[in-house]
């Protein structure tokens, strides 16, 4: 071993390098404010920032807006740590980007550890420190959302590592401690469902394991995959009663065509596959979105697809060569470090790969932050490999690759640092995004300059096609600029093609609600809770348009359904009594006022509710005696008509 590596013959020691490492790399990003999806996820969701109403998104979609659960996304344990940290640190970014950077260095340290059980000592911090300050990982930690991804793997490793270092059969204190971190990586972030792949993939590994040596290694961790297996079966179990769904179809923005049919999907994902190769070998240019256009939909065999098919096939080939070659171990320097590498990143890509199921985007470099441990892997046994065989120029690759890395990513956190930042990059750098025109259009539409703001949107839509996110993210900001036509056009054009959304037929109902379009607010409004069935906003456009149509006694059910979906202010009770008293039911409407008066916070409140209260009990009281006269007017009649039948009779 020559003096570079004099820090490493204690693995302890080399994972407290790696993670200074990391924090060194990306301490400038502590720096950045809320950009991009912090903006809606953490900045703009009120749920989250007050401990009283945290509790509740137990039961909702990460996603905080109106479509939310039409992503198909589901992460508690991350969303719960975005309220505490917003609690703790007043709102501040500062604090939040902070706990990002303190995550990833966390993250280091532990891939250090991990691939000391596979590698050598200077094999493992030389591949930890790839992993400390890659660049590619700038969205992940620069980012605040990001967190999702830092949180997932760190729990992700730690509980492999646990796992890997028992020997024998597990006891079960430590199997619970492996599925308590399962549970909690998976509740963080979705694609750790991977984590009894990459325990079998490491025992593998370690143990030269053979298929006739299967049924003796499953007599011995059958308990942990139970275990595990029953962890999955209640998340799928939770994510079905919050989502409906167990693994989300939602396709990725611009590429709705993959949802029609596996094989143009295979040729698009096979065009990915050259991206995520460059990225994590030449990391030079990055993006912060890989819509079609940056990566675009292929419908047949394309230069990229075979190229990311040559790649594919290449990689595996290599794998199934090292594997065969000396098992990997601590004490020895082996090529099965290659195959490993490769396995790991097929093993915790599948989730986001678009292979198994449509994941939301063609590509996203923080996906690669779990993956790139097995790009860490290959490349800590090659960089140690060079130094061996040749140390002059290994020592010079070592230390120019890990400070040009380093460089990248110091210099491409601060583009995360706010919306604008973010969006200008990507504007200048990847203009034939159509994420970048969209926000773009957004941007001029805020500042009044409509007419490129509408030519922006055009771009988009001409980019991007018929996406039904961006049709009503557009639709909404139409209407909400007063462009109603083109609003109207552009959302029902989204309700068209994605009838089971209910996000554009509820932009529609405000719309017409607010136009005093009651027949069209009713459809739409109707759509939207045939969707949302529990969605006490549609309900309460239902009854304004019922109500605007003269047909009272529905639209006293649809406020009764506003009430029963959790909507029970004081307004709703009034609005109700309003429209029972219309009905005739004033029974029904005091009933109703007592409701509202519970709800009442002020003196003035009290005073009004209890004043119309007050007049309907007059009323009811008038019509009570009203009632009785009547009777009694009717009784004496009956019995003067009773008297002359009598007297005829006598």
């Amino acid at each position: 071993m020559k003096p570079w590596t004099s820090a490493t013959m204690n693995l302890r020691g080399a994972s407290w390098l790696a993670a200074l490492a990391a924090a060194l790399a990306f301490a400038n990003s502590v720096g950045n404010d809320f950009a991009y999806d912090d903006r809606l996820i953490i900045a703009g969701n009120e749920d989250i920032q007050s401990l009283e109403t945290l509790p509740g998104t137990l039961a909702k979609p990460y996603w905080p807006n109106a479509h939310g659960r039409e992503l198909g996304l589901w992460r508690p344990v991350s969303t719960w740590v975005y309220g505490l940290q917003w609690a703790l640190w007043d709102g501040e970014p500062a604090g939040f980007h902070l706990v990002n950077v303190l995550l990833n260095s966390v993250a280091a340290a532990l891939v250090v550890l991990l691939l000391g059980e596979l590698l050598p000592v200077a094999a493992a911090l030389l591949g930890g420190l790839v992993f400390a300050v890659h660049p590619v990982h700038a969205e992940a930690v620069a980012n605040v959302v990001g967190m999702a991804e830092l949180l997932s793997g760190t729990l992700y490793l730690a509980a492999c590592l646990i796992a890997i270092r028992c020997r024998g059969t597990m006891g079960a204190g430590r199997v619970l401690l492996v599925a308590g971190l399962f549970l909690a990586a998976v509740l963080a972030k979705e694609s750790a469902v991977t984590l009894p792949g990459a325990i079998f993939l490491t025992d593998a590994a370690r143990r030269n394991l053979r298929i006739d040596q299967l049924p003796a290694y499953l007599v011995e961790r059958w308990p942990l995959y139970a275990v595990l297996a029953v962890t999955i079966g209640l998340v799928f179990a939770a994510r079905m009663a919050v989502l409906g769904t167990v693994a989300d179809s939602y396709p990725p923005m611009g590429a709705e065509i993959l949802a029609a049919g596996e094989v143009s999907r295979i040729w698009t994902v096979l065009g990915t596959w050259p991206e995520v190769f460059r990225l994590l070998f030449f990391p030079l240019d990055l993006s912060a979105d890989y819509t079609p256009q940056v990566i675009p939909i292929a419908f047949g065999w394309t230069a990229r697809s075979v190229c990311g098919l040559v790649l594919g096939l290449g990689a595996l080939f290599i794998a199934a060569w090292s594997w065969r070659r000396r098992p990997v171990s601590p004490g020895r320097l082996s090529a099965g470090a290659v195959g490993f590498g490769v396995l790991w990143f097929v093993i915790t890509c599948l989730p986001t790969s678009n292979l198994l199921f449509l994941a939301g985007v063609l590509l996203a470099e923080r996906t690669l932050f779990l993956p790139s441990v097995g790009f860490a892997a290959g490349v800590g046994w090659l960089l140690v490999q060079l130094h061996r065989e040749h140390p002059r120029i290994g020592t010079v690759v070592i230390a120019v690759g890990l400070a040009l890395l380093c460089c990248r990513t110091i210099v491409r956190n601060p583009t995360w640092h706010d919306n604008a930042t973010v969006f200008a990059t990507l504007l200048r750098e990847r203009p034939e995004s159509g994420r970048a025109q969209w926000v773009s259009g957004d941007v001029y539409m805020a500042r009044g300059d409509y007419v490129r703001g509408l030519a922006a949107y055009r771009r988009a839509v001409g980019m991007v096609g018929g996406s039904y996110t961006l049709l009503a993210e557009i639709g909404r900001r139409l209407a909400a600029e007063g462009f109603d036509a083109a609003a109207e056009h552009v959302l029902r054009r989204a309700w068209r093609d994605r009838p089971e959304f209910g996000l554009a037929p509820s932009l529609l109902a405000v719309m017409y609600d607010r136009q005093e379009r009651w027949i069209l607010a009713e459809d739409a409004s109707r759509a939207a809770v045939s969707v949302e069935p529990d969605n006490a906003v549609q309900w309460h456009l239902l009854a304004r348009s019922l109500a605007g149509q003269a047909r009272i006694e529905e639209a006293a059910e649809a406020r009764r359904r506003v009430v029963r979906a959790g909507e029970d202010r004081l307004e709703q009770w009034k609005w109700l009594a309003e429209l029972e008293l219309l009905a005739g039911d004033t029974a029904r409407a005091i009933s109703s006022l007592d409701s509202a008066r519970v709800r009442a916070d002020t003196a003035a409140q009290l005073a009004g509710i209890d004043s119309t209260r007050a007049a309907l009990t007059t009323r009811v009281r008038h019509r009570a005696a009203e009632s009785a006269e009547d009777l009694r007017e009717k009784d004496a009649i009956q019995r003067r008509k009773d008297g002359r039948n009598s007297s005829s009779i006598r």
